[in-house]
């Protein structure tokens, strides 16, 4: 790019930044020196490639979706949470907004996320131990009592039964009295990375898409704020993927998302903002900014030219960062409140929308109200005392940040041909539904995790305290423990509304949803009123199950 067409990229960003909002705050450096909201090449020079890095807030978005990066809004302090039962993770939530949390992020239990009730067998001795254990609407009345839905930001990580305990969250929403048209929120909805990474399924993949366009259709015509996918590579991260993987299989499930809605009539650019991303920040600091970099302008370029978007939110990536769980240690605890901060100050730097930062003891249990009080403050140290919000992607034009940005950026469309060469039709769908059939994401990931276990044995890669560093004087940390207790009154509580409510109105309800599920009707009113009938979750999903069967991965060798 020459220095003509530079100098007009900066005349653009900066009418753009001096017509948009900025916060209220102090732009100087701990000493006292203005610093500049974006820095570029200086006026004449030439930079050949220049068009791939940009200005903030302008095609191809490298360097940020908005011109005034941090200046005009700080990223939303998310805090991932829930254990026990509704009441106790209510309490926790208000802690963490009492606190400076700027929205909730749902935890579910292991019997939620596979759609089971607390009294089912498979559920024994899980209920309220890996998140909130969540059986039906009146959960949902308990587990946002006194926090207005209408007024907070509410994440739900949930895929396989993530439709059913939406209309859940929505009947609650209802009793508050909410405006269901004016929630905002996210939904993560993402079955693709389940069968990839996860494992947490219900049905064959065909249905679980089939709910999911149904989602969609609902949400763009009844909550247009909502955003009914938060498309996930986290999850496909913390099973062992490289930074590469990560990107590539979940940019790939988010184009099979973009082909469903297309494949509904969906206009891309109505849709299209309606998705939105969730990413691992792992520790290798530079290169996890340069994954982030290069996810914003895959996204728009793909949506532009691949899929005919024309809008500019439908070529915005926005993403929500989760810190790895699989970098923290048992070892040394303590060691993991700097992990943490250094991999929080990696999504910040690539520019992510909101973040949650994991406690210190998440290795070992559930955190407990110190750790993630801990955790929280270590986002609130970053935005108030850092310097970091004042200029929009401070790395940019960095050598070894865009060789980075562009190598991973080669290396997800490498991946990205693989799987249209699996499909029948070259689409991405199709590659990702043989990619799922075969092993071949599985078998991916378990090699890149296998490599890196090997150089961790031989001390090539380090991990203080594991394999250096060894020596402690650290003690056992006081860990939450979820009492059995929990489980016992979920149970009753649970008999107790089952025998409270209209059953016949509760079968009634589900089969009409089954009707729905029969034929071609959008299946989200019907779900609706049988979660307001207070159907449980098990009741819902089991009915769903029996007419659609259960998904089983084939046994490889």
């Amino acid at each position: 790019m020459d220095a003509h067409d530079i100098a007009d990229g900066r005349a653009r960003w900066q009418r753009r930044y001096d017509e948009a909002r900025k916060r209220d705050a102090d732009f100087t450096t701990l000493s006292g020196s203005p610093v500049e909201p974006v820095y570029g090449p200086p006026e004449g020079a030439v930079v050949p490639g220049f068009e791939r890095i940009g200005w903030p807030g302008e095609y191809p978005y490298t360097r940020g979706l908005h011109p005034t990066g941090y200046r005009g809004r700080t990223w939303t302090i998310r805090q991932f949470s829930g254990f026990g039962n509704a009441r106790q993770t209510n309490a926790r939530y208000k802690m963490l907004l009492e606190a400076g949390g700027g929205g909730l992020s749902v935890a579910f239990d292991m019997p939620t996320l596979m759609g089971r009730d607390s009294d089912e067998p498979q559920s024994l001795g899980e209920v309220g131990h890996c998140g909130v254990a969540i059986d039906s609407a009146a959960d949902m009345d308990v587990l946002f009592e006194g926090i207005p839905l209408a007024d907070v930001t509410t994440s739900m990580t949930i895929s396989g039964p993530a439709v059913p305990v939406f209309c859940m969250y929505l009947v609650a929403a209802e009793r508050q009295g909410a405006d269901l048209s004016r929630l905002d929120g996210t939904l993560q909805t993402d079955i693709f990375k389940e069968y990839i990474a996860q494992k947490e399924w219900l049905f064959p993949p065909e249905p679980h898409l089939r709910l999911i366009g149904d989602l969609m259709e609902y949400t763009g015509k009844h909550i247009p704020r909502y955003k009914p996918l938060s498309v996930s590579g986290y999850h496909i991260r913390e099973a062992g993927s490289t930074a590469a993987q990560e990107l590539a299989f979940t940019l790939a499930d988010g184009f099979g998302y973009v082909e469903l809605g297309q494949s509904r009539g969906l206009d891309v650019n109505t849709f299209a903002p309606g998705l939105s991303f969730f990413f691992d920040a792992h520790i290798d600091f530079f290169e996890e900014i340069a994954k982030f970099r290069a996810a914003r302008r895959i996204w728009a370029r793909w949506l532009r030219d691949v899929y005919g978007a024309t809008s500019e939110k439908a070529l915005w990536l926005r993403f929500h960062t989760q810190t790895a769980g699989v970098s923290l240690t048992a070892q040394q605890p303590y060691n993991n409140v700097v992990r943490t901060a250094v991999e929080a100050l990696s999504a910040v730097l690539g520019g992510t929308n909101s973040l949650h930062t994991n406690a210190l003891d998440e290795t070992l249990a559930l955190p407990t109200d110190e750790a993630a009080e801990i955790a929280l403050r270590t986002q609130q140290v970053l935005m108030e005392e850092t310097g970091i919000t004042n200029v929009a992607d401070p790395l940019g034009g960095s050598w070894y940040v865009e060789a980075l940005t562009d190598r991973i950026e080669a290396e997800a469309e490498a991946i990205f041909q693989r799987i249209r060469d699996m499909g029948s039709d070259g689409s991405i769908t199709a590659g990702i539904l043989r990619g799922i059939e075969d092993g071949w994401f599985m078998s991916e990931i378990a090699d890149a995790a296998f490599v890196y276990q090997q150089a961790l044995e031989k001390g090539d890669k380090r991990v203080v305290g594991v394999n250096v560093h060894t020596g402690s004087l650290t003690r056992d940390l006081d860990i939450l423990r979820v009492s059995h207790e929990v489980e016992v009154e979920q149970k009753q509580l649970l008999g107790q509304r089952r025998a409270e409510r209209d059953n016949a109105l509760v079968k009634a309800r589900l089969e009409a949803m089954v009707a729905a599920a029969r034929g071609g009707e959008n299946m989200i009113p019907a779900m609706l009123d049988a979660a307001r009938a207070e159907a449980t979750l098990g009741e819902i999903c089991g009915a769903l199950k029996e007419e659609w069967g259960i998904y089983r991965e084939p046994a490889r060798f």
